[in-house]
């Protein structure tokens, strides 16, 4: 994919959640910062600790063992051999693999990190960092090893190894040796300087990084939600009412409130008679679709606080030249962003999951065939319309709500009881990531169902609302991709389709206002 010509700069200045996600999907290229100033910061903190080593001062990672085994005092002319032994023994990842746009992200958030300028690394390791991202090359990383503080150690091995040449990346979707792509690539292999490798394996970069992502995906949802409601309000001939301004004005939530008014641009009463009031799911969306709209913000400043910060330890003050012994790589502001956020978005697809239910059932659709089956005479009685698709519906929504116990609580006290007390910050977010998987097959779904709702309306008459500019010319662009099913059909190709454009972002939804 060609790169566009944004340029995300790492140094100084502060980054957001969407120069992670640009980076991620390859539309934006990485620069390092090119002022003296940060080229200067960053090269103080490596010289101290040179001057450190030079006087044989104790430092954390670097003249001891990790962990528990600070106790242990390594030579002096060992002290260069540590940091590859570091990577090298917490290669043991298992699971599936980070697929390249969490890969991508990935890199940038531990850049991110590591160009505050506290970490003690080199403009080399900056450079080939920097790299990676440039060329594509996408070290291949488990991920299922990480407790999420002492940071994730045991992904980001996988990363710091193949800046050193050694496991796998993949380039162009082609599995290959990292020292063969780094030498096709024009790099050499990195070797790293006393702290390098604990700088980069000792953060928040793998769950901060998904958290960009889960958190980009999470407005999405948001949006197509509210748009999804519209016309599954229009499809059952329901109450535009539910949704008037001076209502909501009563209720001072302003993302609750958002959603009220883009449903209110989206449908209007036509003058008909209509029911006094429909079911929750219908009545209610703003409410539900509003407290994650309501939390986006808390939750953007949370991700990109943990994003712009310096997260591993020992830090290292390059103004006052002192060695700052902590505990940042401990990642509990994201895995209480990715438990909140996981919560929020499945609460969105069981709302959507009513609405199908409504939908499908001719008990509760307001005139519309059982199933929205667009076959008639005859041939109805053999057609079955989305009777499968709302039972696949179900399933998924279970699943996501299955996924809502929260991942931050079950800390576990791990290495030899160094890390005690641990955050679960990146099983949150990976837990997050497949709800927000999970939903997306939802909204798939309520495409279908929407699209062939709004015509079978159409065809069978009795409606109260009229869509307005914004859903009329979504409802337009479905009808290019969905084909109205008159005639049973198998979904799954459709629905795949559907998902890569929900993955893309295809379709523009309302003003963003999710700041």
């Amino acid at each position: 994919m060609t790169l566009s010509t944004r340029t995300v700069v790492f140094g100084p200045a502060r980054l957001c959640i969407e120069d992670i996600v640009a980076l991620s999907r390859r539309t934006a290229a990485a620069r390092l910062d090119t002022d003296a100033a940060f080229t200067q910061r960053i090269s103080a903190g490596a010289q101290y600790l040179d001057r450190l080593l030079e006087e044989e001062g104790q430092i954390y990672g670097v003249t001891t063992g990790y962990g528990d085994s600070c106790t242990v005092g390594i030579p002096m002319d060992l002290v260069s051999e540590l940091p590859h032994h570091l990577y090298t023994y917490h290669g043991c990842g298992l699971g599936e693999y980070f697929n390249p746009p969490q890969t991508r992200a990935i890199l940038a958030a531990r850049l991110a990190s590591l160009t505050r300028g506290y970490s003690g690394v080199s403009m080399g390791l900056l450079q080939q960092l920097t790299a990676l991202i440039t060329h594509d090359i996408l070290p291949r990383v488990p991920a299922e090893g990480s407790v999420g503080a002492s940071g994730d150690l045991t992904p980001l091995s996988y990363v710091v190894a193949a800046m050193c040449g050694e496991r796998d990346v993949v380039v162009q979707d082609e599995l290959m040796s990292a020292a063969t792509a780094l030498q096709a690539a024009g790099l050499e292999p990195l070797r790293l300087r006393p702290k390098e490798g604990l700088a980069m394996m000792n953060g928040t970069a793998v769950m901060t990084a998904l958290a960009c992502l889960a958190w980009d995906k999470a407005r999405y949802v948001s949006d197509m939600a509210t748009r999804i409601t519209a016309l599954a309000v229009a499809t059952a001939a329901g109450n535009a009412y539910h949704f008037d301004e001076a209502l909501f004005a009563a209720k001072p939530h302003p993302g609750q409130q958002r959603v009220a008014a883009r449903l209110r641009a989206d449908i209007s009463d036509i003058g008909s008679e209509q029911r006094l009031q429909d079911r929750y799911s219908l009545r209610c969306a703003p409410h539900v679709i509003g407290v994650l709209e309501d939390a986006l913000p808390f939750l953007r400043s949370t991700i990109e606080n943990e994003l712009n910060s310096a997260n591993d330890n020992p830090l290292i003050d390059p103004q006052e030249m002192r060695l700052l012994h902590g505990g940042h790589f401990y990642g509990g502001h994201i895995a209480f962003a990715m438990d909140s956020l996981k919560n929020l978005v499945a609460n969105v697809a069981d709302l959507l999951d009513r609405q199908m239910a409504l939908l499908v059932d001719a008990r509760y659709n307001h005139g519309l065939p059982a199933n929205l089956s667009g076959a008639t005479g005859p041939r109805a009685a053999i057609n079955h319309g989305l009777k499968a698709l709302q039972i696949s519906v179900s399933a998924w929504t279970a699943e996501a709500l299955k996924l809502t116990m929260p991942a931050s609580v079950f800390s576990r006290s791990t290495e030899c009881h160094n890390q005690d007390k641990v955050s679960m910050g990146t099983i949150a977010a990976r837990d997050c990531l497949r709800v927000l998987q999970l939903t997306e097959q939802v909204l798939a779904a309520m495409l279908i169902t929407v699209r062939q709702g709004v015509q079978l309306r159409a065809r069978e008459g009795g409606a109260t609302v009229q869509l307005g500019a914004g859903a009329a010319a979504f409802v337009r662009e479905l009808e290019q991709d969905i084909a109205f099913i008159d005639e049973d059909v198998a979904l799954e190709p459709l629905l795949r389709q559907l998902m890569r454009k929900i993955d893309g972002q295809a379709w523009s939804m309302y003003d963003q206002a999710h700041s």
